[in-house]
């Protein structure tokens, strides 16, 4: 049972992540990159739970759990920076300055395969504690918003190495802090609308998740059609 479990939380990510690098029409990336990434993704997940626990501990003396200020603090903050920042320094420090790093949508699939590492791992301990019925939700709710959260990441990441190309280090900063505020915020407020539980924020959390992930599977489609090698004079969008 427990082996169908562990298959039930390991295969949304895994289709989801072969999706995506299918996208990348012009020049895939090695195979031992992107299992390296959601290795990586796997170790972003247990630094995110330290902080997240020393965040809980330390928020916990200012405001009781489940108050308005509680659950925004620790839902933008403590979770979402924590989350989205590890994933996003590991995500640098592995792919920043490699030489497969060399067309825009690469920054997609490097991101995504550090987010699903990351949701595949949570997944699994989610699923092996609840069951087969957590399985399903959140192959259709944490998953794919996780793949969300790599998709913008990863677009703003791919134009911050497509500005350093050009000789914009300015704008490849500014570019490289978007990648990790775009998603902390959405991871932010997917989080926020889940806890607040009540039946208007229930129907505000469904239209949140449709239109992320809309905008999300046109963005890698646009990014995907529209990839060229990393060099001037190309719209991104």
């Amino acid at each position: 049972m427990e082996l169908i479990l562990i298959a039930a939380a390991v295969i949304p990510a895994l289709w989801l992540l072969v999706r995506v690098y299918r996208a990348d029409r012009l020049e895939k990336e090695p195979v031992g990159l992107i299992l390296g990434l959601v290795l990586l993704g796997i170790v972003s997940t247990a630094l995110a739970s330290l902080t997240e626990e020393l965040g809980d501990l330390l928020l916990s003396f200012f405001y009781p759990e489940g108050t308005l200020p509680y659950d925004l603090i620790m839902y933008f903050v403590i979770v979402a920076l924590s989350e989205e920042g590890f994933k996003y320094l590991l995500l640098k420090k592995q792919t920043w300055k490699s030489p497969h790093f060399n067309c825009l949508f690469d920054g997609v699939v490097y991101a995504v395969s550090v987010s699903l590492g990351f949701a595949l791992w949570e997944n699994i301990a989610y699923v092996l504690r609840y069951g087969m019925g957590a399985a399903l939700a959140r192959a259709l709710t944490a998953v794919p918003g996780h793949a969300c959260f790599g998709i913008f990441m990863g677009a703003w990441y791919g134009i911050a190495k497509r500005r350093e190309s050009e000789g914009g280090a300015t704008k490849a900063a500014r570019c490289r802090r978007m990648a990790l505020l775009v998603p902390a915020l959405l991871h932010g407020c997917y989080d926020f609308i889940a806890v607040r539980q009540n039946e208007a924020l229930s129907s505000v959390f469904v239209v949140f998740v449709i239109v992320m992930f809309v905008a999300a599977s046109t963005m890698v489609k646009r990014l995907s059609r529209n990839d060229q090698y990393l060099n001037p004079g190309w719209d991104y969008f």
